[in-house]
Order: structure tokens, then sequence, then C-alpha cells
């Protein structure tokens, strides 16, 4: 019966997370649909009350969370969090978010044990996993973006050689270009475009994006711009120093693959064990849960099991 109710809550919430996600993230669609049915209802001068009051609702909500919740500072690092990340929320958005997802964590986790102590565990749960899926989004949008980079190059080297302006090669890139090139190389052709300097436009294209490479590349470009040169036969120079960065890179991670996966087994051994025996025999582990000795015995191998896990994923990892 539990687990009939259990499946029933999930769903229903699942429904609900789907529903309150579309009608709050999804603002390009909403606005388009919102459009054309006020294009469609315009001659029969006829609007939905109920979802023009639940729209204004809804703003009102993010509106409080703005003034109320965020800070400029914090508003500013949120900010900066997601356009890196390329999902197209706004902070407070973010934060209704993962209001949303903790209490759903809490939630799922206290019917699933019907333990109220695991009410906070689901709640923390609930908190972090918002942070750490834009984190994830970052990281594969950089790695986009660097992957890109020597295609970008590319392009611009021959558009160079073919007598076109920076701008005009940064033009060729955004029409030729896909992802997160496409976009970084597009905000910068229309920061030029809106009058900016190269300079400045490139400065904040640097500051935006946290790229070696790119850092690399627009140094290059500005020092050239200063003290004049080739800047096609300069950024050929930057293509192979950023291939052989690579190179060596893949060579130092293959390298210290043994470590890190020796890291993820120390790290991950412990609780599929204690998984393994729970199954097996959970009158013999419970003493681990119950008695103090048994609760000092796993808070101390959880400190000890994360303190080998730091300094392994420290000593497999090389700077290049």
């Amino acid at each position: 019966m539990i687990w009939i109710i259990v499946g029933m809550f999930a769903m229903s919430s699942y429904l609900l997370f789907s529903a309150v996600l579309q009608l709050l993230f999804l603002s390009n669609k909403r606005m388009e649909k919102r459009l054309n049915r006020f294009l469609e209802l315009n001659d029969k001068k006829q609007l939905n009350r109920k979802k023009f009051s639940l729209l204004v609702r809804m703003q009102m909500y993010k509106q409080t969370v703005r003034e109320k919740v965020l800070t400029k500072k914090g508003s500013t690092r949120l900010e900066t969090m997601l356009r890196l990340s390329g999902v197209p929320l706004k902070p407070e958005e973010y934060v209704l978010f993962q209001w949303i997802s903790t209490a759903l964590c809490a939630g799922v986790g206290y019917l699933l044990f019907d333990q109220l102590l695991l009410l906070p565990v689901g709640a923390v749960v609930g908190f972090i996993l918002p942070r750490w899926w834009i984190g994830r989004k970052r990281r594969a949008r950089v790695h986009a973006f660097n992957e890109g980079l020597l295609d970008m190059l590319t392009t611009v080297i021959g558009s160079l050689r073919a007598g076109f302006s920076f701008a005009q090669a940064l033009k060729t890139v955004v029409d030729e270009s896909e992802g997160p090139v496409r976009e970084e190389a597009e905000v910068v052709l229309k920061e030029m475009q809106y009058g900016t300097t190269m300079e400045d436009a490139l400065t904040e294209w640097k500051e935006r994006m946290p790229s070696e490479d790119l850092d690399l590349m627009i140094q290059a470009i500005l020092i050239q711009r200063q003290i004049g040169g080739n800047l096609a036969i300069i950024l050929e120079t930057i293509v192979q120093t950023i291939r052989d960065r690579s190179r060596i890179q893949r060579q130092v991670v293959t390298l210290t693959a043994q470590g890190r996966l020796s890291g993820i087994v120390i790290g991950l051994l412990p609780f599929v064990l204690g998984i393994l025996l729970y199954m097996i025999e959970p009158e013999y582990i419970g003493s681990l849960f119950n008695h103090p000795i048994g609760i000092g015995m796993l808070a101390a191998g959880l400190v000890s099991g994360v303190i080998g896990f730091i300094f392994i994923r420290k000593i497999t990892t090389i700077e290049v």
C-alpha cells in the first residue's frame, strides 16, 4: 500500500513540477503562444481571465523573490552563473526552482522511508540538486566552447587572409558556427555594433567565458592592436599552441586515469558495502545506526573517506 501511495505522490509531484517549470521557465514559447492567442482573439474581444490572473500572480511571486530574497550581489552572481550555463533562467526563477526542488525531495524522502530525520536530508539534497545541475551545464558549455574554439580560429584566420576585418570575420563565425561559440561570438559582434570598442568587447568576453584558450587568443589580439603585425599569423601560432596543450592534457588524463578511478572506488566502496550488508542482514548492520559508538564510527569513516577522496583528487589533478 505504501508503494502505491509513493507512486501516486511521485507522479502527481512530477506533473506539478513539470507544469510549474513550463509556466515559469519556457518564457519564449509561452510568449509566442500568448501572442498568437491574442491575435486570434483580438477580433472577438475576448481574454481568458484565469490565465491572465495566474500570469499576474506568478510575476508578482517572482518580483517578491527578487526584492525580498535576492540581494544585488547575490542576484549578479546567480545571473553570471546562469549565463555561463546557458540556461534561460532569471535569478528569481532559479530561486523558485530551488525551493520547489527542496520541498519535493524532502517530501519524497519522508514518504519513502517514513523517517522524520530524513526530512532535512532530503531538503538539503533538493537544495543542492539545482546548483549541481547548473554547475554541470556550465562545465559542459565551457567544454563545448573550448572544443569549438579551434574551428572558430580557423574560420577567423581564413577570413582575415581573404581581406576581411576582424568584425567581418566574427560575422562569418556567427553564420557558420553553432553552439556556445556562435552564441558568444554573436554577443561580441552585437556589442561592437552598438558602439562598444573592440578592446572592451573582447575584455568583457574574456571575463564572461572562463576559458584559458580564449584568454590566450584575446591577449594576442589586444597586443597585436597595440603594436601591429599580421593578425592571421599570430592566430595561427595560437592555434598551434592550443593544439599542443590539448594533446598534453589528453596524455595527462590518460596517465592519471588509474588514480582517479581509485579515488572513485574508495569513495563509493563503503556505501556499496553498507547497502549490500543491509540487504543481506539488516539487524547485523543496524547497530551502527542505533548505538552511539556505531554512529561515531560512521562519522569518523565518512570524514576519513572524504579526506582521502580529496587528497587523491588533488594528486591526480595536474594543470597544463
